[in-house]
């Protein structure tokens, strides 16, 4: 080849460069102008008529595994048809998963003197279920037929030298126990007064611990004259099967057993009320009595539904806009009004307006089919009150490719706007979202609380665990959260029209940007904006539980980097079945065991991972 002809090729080489550059750098103001870069305004009325249509009386509090809760899941289907969104759940825009929605007794339940035990009465006495004696929500199911002993309070609180287990032998025996705590501890307490001590299941655990076969708690005395009633059946918070049968008696049958011994119940509370027990003088007596109880609970279990919708974009990418929709039907245990228990909760704020939120989005965006940088699914989840359920399920089995997702949105709570104020979570999880929700919140009326952390007690917290970004949208607590008074008529639906503004002005931001945020792990200064905050104290271990039902154990959604857990080499994933000494059934018994441990302990640890038993030590440290 002549060095003509090289030259020429040279220059034809560098002409057809130069176009295809140029086609590219056209290509790409094309295609971003074919980008929306807004969309429309949010409808404060269209946003209200669905907060009153998800809170009909035919709704009945869409409680888990009620009809009510059905007929709120075909409203939310049939919208997302009418909109021309693409199914994308697992059956349709379903997704169904198995819950436990509550528990009931069962025929079986008894509690009687056993025959021939020294102190029981000549007729052989049958208690009455419900009348004198009620099983507790959360206690196993089974028999026991053992001698009765008496541990004061069934406290064992090692921080105060109090133990009312100390020379007792509980094991294998049913414990009388009350209720509360003595006042030598609640005096001692930093917590108004009162000590995680005194919680029932605490106690239940507490007894677990030592040994005992059943739990037997009465009121003892009460003040201002109250009367001595036996707590409803599903009143009592705790897991779903403590590991221990668990039960209350009346005031009068604790005193007719207690007599046998020269006793009354009075005395024994004042003994056991009086100073801290010393190491010689426990405050707890043995009975002759032999009791013959058995259990008989049976666990509820409901499919509930969420409901996924899909608006593609031009990548196989999505932003996440979410929020739960169920809430708490009729009350139950979860309800903050008990009087009022049996009474539709409507759930208006908690979270009709975060579901009603999520469908004006869909309506905004639906629109922009096939224009947009990235899909957005839109999700509602169920069994949120039960524990994240919904969302839980949805990020074990996703039904959209989990790496794909860009970030999640969630809106929980965002109808009663007050003096301007709302909260957003989750700002320090995604590398891009401050710059971007500066942007954002400038054209805005609103004071913003922010919280960097992704981790609080909502959806988003399943999100967070799989370290997808997130941002939580919450317009603060009231007096009416968890009560039948949560009703339509008291949303501020300017103010939630104005916030969905904000919201789908943030997800566009993120779906068209060149760069998807990347996850960062938070530790979190205030998991709950605007709510009661539970932390602060004790030691700390570092792990974020998977509120998913498992049989036995605690399962690690996530472990936060350069705690105890992570550098002990625990992982998201592994299941806690030993902490010390303790097996660890519940998320309740890994409480009580780190509870009782004291910032320093080196403990440890077994966990289960892909079913085998790793073992681990982990050094407790202060929590910060």
């Amino acid at each position: 080849m002549n060095s003509a002809s090289t030259k020429e090729q040279r220059g034809l080489r560098r002409s057809w460069a130069s176009a295809l550059a140029i086609l590219a750098i056209l290509a790409l103001s094309l295609a971003a102008a074919d980008t929306p870069t807004t969309v429309g305004t949010a409808d404060q009325q269209r946003f209200l008529t669905d907060v009153k249509t998800l809170t009909a009386p035919e709704m009945e509090g869409r409680g888990d595994g009620a009809k009510g809760l059905t007929r709120a899941a075909h409203v939310i289907e049939q919208r997302y048809k009418s909109l021309g969104l693409q199914p994308a759940g697992k059956n349709g825009f379903f997704q169904p998963f198995d819950v436990i929605t509550g528990r009931r007794l069962r025929s079986g339940n008894r509690l009687e003197d056993a025959p021939h035990s020294e102190g029981a009465s000549v007729e052989h006495r049958n208690y009455k279920l419900l009348e004198e004696f009620i099983p507790l929500s959360f206690s196993g199911s089974g028999s026991v037929e053992a001698p009765l002993v008496f541990a004061g309070y069934g406290i064992t609180a090692p921080e105060s030298s109090y133990d009312d287990y100390q020379g007792l032998d509980a094991k294998g025996k049913i414990v009388l126990a009350l209720r509360g705590e003595p006042h030598s501890l609640s005096a001692k307490s930093t917590e108004g007064g009162h000590i995680s001590h005194e919680w029932i299941i605490s106690k239940a655990i507490n007894a677990k611990n030592h040994g005992a076969a059943a739990i037997i708690v009465v009121n003892g005395k009460l003040p201002n004259g109250e009367e001595d009633v036996l707590p409803r059946f599903g009143d009592a918070e705790g897991p779903e099967d403590a590991g221990i049968l668990c039960l209350q008696v009346k005031n009068s049958i604790a005193n007719l057993w207690l007599q046998k011994q020269g006793k009354t119940l009075n005395e024994i509370q004042t003994e056991a009320g009086g100073a801290l027990p010393s190491s010689d003088s426990p405050v707890s007596t043995s009975t002759t009595l032999i009791l013959s109880l058995t259990v008989d609970i049976e666990r509820i279990h409901a499919s509930v539904k969420n409901i996924l919708a899909y608006l593609p974009g031009k990548t196989d990418e999505y932003v996440i806009l979410g929020a739960h929709y169920d809430h708490l039907g009729r009350g139950e245990a979860h309800s903050m009004a008990p009087s009022q228990i049996g009474q539709i909760h409507p759930g208006a704020d908690d979270n009709a307006s975060g579901t009603a939120g999520v469908l004006e989005l869909a309506r905004l965006f639906a629109p922009l089919k096939g224009q947009l940088q990235r899909g957005i699914l839109f999700a509602n989840f169920a069994g949120e009150e039960l524990g994240l359920l919904g969302s839980a399920e949805w990020v074990k089995n996703p039904t959209l490719p989990l790496d794909k997702a860009v970030a999640m949105l969630n809106m929980d709570m965002i109808g009663r706007i007050k003096d301007d104020k709302v909260y957003i979570g989750g700002l320090g999880t995604g590398t891009t979202f401050q710059p971007i929700l500066d942007q954002a919140e400038s054209n805005t009326p609103f004071k913003y609380e922010n919280s960097p952390g992704g981790y609080s007690s909502s959806d988003h917290t399943s999100f967070a665990t799989k370290r997808i970004p997130v941002l939580f949208f919450f317009s603060g607590l009231h007096s009416d959260y968890h009560k039948p008074s949560d009703t339509w008529d008291k949303i501020n639906a300017p103010g939630a029209a104005h916030l969905l503004d904000l919201v789908s002005n943030i997800a566009l931001r993120i779906d068209t940007a060149t760069d998807r945020p990347t996850y960062v792990a938070v530790e979190n200064p205030n998991p709950h904006m605007g709510t009661p905050s539970g932390g602060g104290y004790g030691p700390y271990f570092g792990s974020i539980p998977d509120f998913g039902q498992i049989e036995n154990g605690v399962r690690f959604s996530d472990v936060k980097p350069s705690s105890p857990a992570a550098k002990a080499g625990f992982q998201a994933g592994d299941v806690l079945i030993q902490f010390g000494d303790k097996p660890i059934k519940n998320l309740y018994d890994f409480t009580d065991a780190l509870r009782r441990s004291k910032v320093g302990d080196t403990v440890q640890v077994t966990v289960l991972r892909d079913g085998k038993p790793v073992t681990a030590s982990v050094t407790l440290e202060q929590r910060r």
